[in-house]
């Protein structure tokens, strides 16, 4: 029998409106989600929130509307280990997707093989109290070590507030990692906050360091149009441009506003003005992390038609 559930998160806004800021070629969402459906890609039972279905046909309208013609999917906590969704869209992309995984000290080398051969080039770590926490360390090591030698990176999704605590640690990982969403710093805070001046100073001296300016919905104080988040996504683009990428986070879980993804692409131009530094973060950054400039990738990446359709 099967179980039905309520969603306890709201859907995305569908009215998504066309931005007024022109995305350039290749322009990489390199931090967003598909969620289900969840008939076909069941949500894990001990998943911490329940969300609508937001499918692969809704991701490719998204990003054609926005004009985004690759994208990293980070596998959502809500399927748990089970990686099936990001696996089979990238592999009706035509080379356009990568996916970040998440796993844990179970997978196999065979398993872990798989799925870098499908496309993944990372896997994720919550350390979000509401996401359930700190992961075991133990585990944790060990999935690091396994996937250290595939050139993967890790994912690590932390609370402000403990960013401080954990800045040891990620400067003796063997491997680069992303901070996702500004580290969720509160603009509220201003930039001289403790938890900022921790992921600045991680940034100058950790080579191994990006960060993701998401989530402006997140680190805003004062709502939409989110600019309070402006400042904190500049200063980190000016500490090291070549170690920043861009994502949306659609279908934006777990937020306070629901935010519009066109707006959202409006801000780019607030961050990074310079014409060089948007290639940067929208294109050659998220290329050399995620692999997209390999030769099969160059060859088979096609972009998306008014449907959202990548055609061969």
């Amino acid at each position: 029998m099967t179980m039905m559930y309520t969603p306890t998160i709201p859907p995305p806004d569908p009215n998504t409106r066309t931005p007024k800021f022109k995305l350039p070629r290749l322009s990489c969402d390199a931090h967003c989600h598909i969620f289900g459906p969840g008939a076909k890609y069941p949500y894990a039972p001990d998943r911490s929130y329940t969300p609508p279905d937001a499918p692969l046909e809704d991701f490719r309208i998204l990003h054609a509307r926005l004009g985004v013609e690759r994208a990293v999917i980070v596998n959502a906590s809500v399927h748990g280990t089970d990686n099936s969704v990001a696996l089979d869209a990238i592999a009706r992309s035509n080379g356009a997707y990568r996916a970040v995984a998440n796993i844990d000290d179970t997978i196999t080398e065979r398993g872990l093989r798989v799925l870098h051969e499908g496309g993944f080039r990372g896997c994720r770590f919550n350390f979000v109290r509401h996401l359930g926490g700190i992961p075991d360390k133990g585990m944790f090591d060990r999935v690091i070590a396994m996937v250290a030698p595939l050139g993967w990176h890790v994912d690590l999704h932390f609370d402000a507030i403990d960013l401080p605590d954990y800045a040891d640690m990620l400067g003796r990982l063997p491997l680069s990692y992303t901070i996702d969403h500004m580290g969720r710093v509160k603009a509220s805070e201003g930039l001289d906050q403790l938890p900022f001046r921790i992921l600045i100073e991680l940034m100058q001296r950790d080579e191994k360091c990006w960060v993701k300016i998401c989530g402006s919905e997140r680190v805003s104080s004062s709502g939409p149009p989110f600019t309070d988040a402006v400042p904190f996504a500049r200063k980190i683009v000016e500490t090291a441009p070549d170690r920043v990428i861009w994502g949306t986070d659609w279908p934006h879980p777990n937020v306070k506003v629901m935010p519009n993804d066109g707006d959202l692409v409006d801000l780019i131009p607030l961050f990074a003005p310079e014409p060089e530094l948007q290639q940067k973060i929208l294109v050659d950054n998220p290329a050399f992390l995620f692999g997209f400039d390999d030769d099969r990738a160059r060859d088979r990446c096609k972009s998306p038609n008014e449907r959202g359709e990548f055609v061969p």
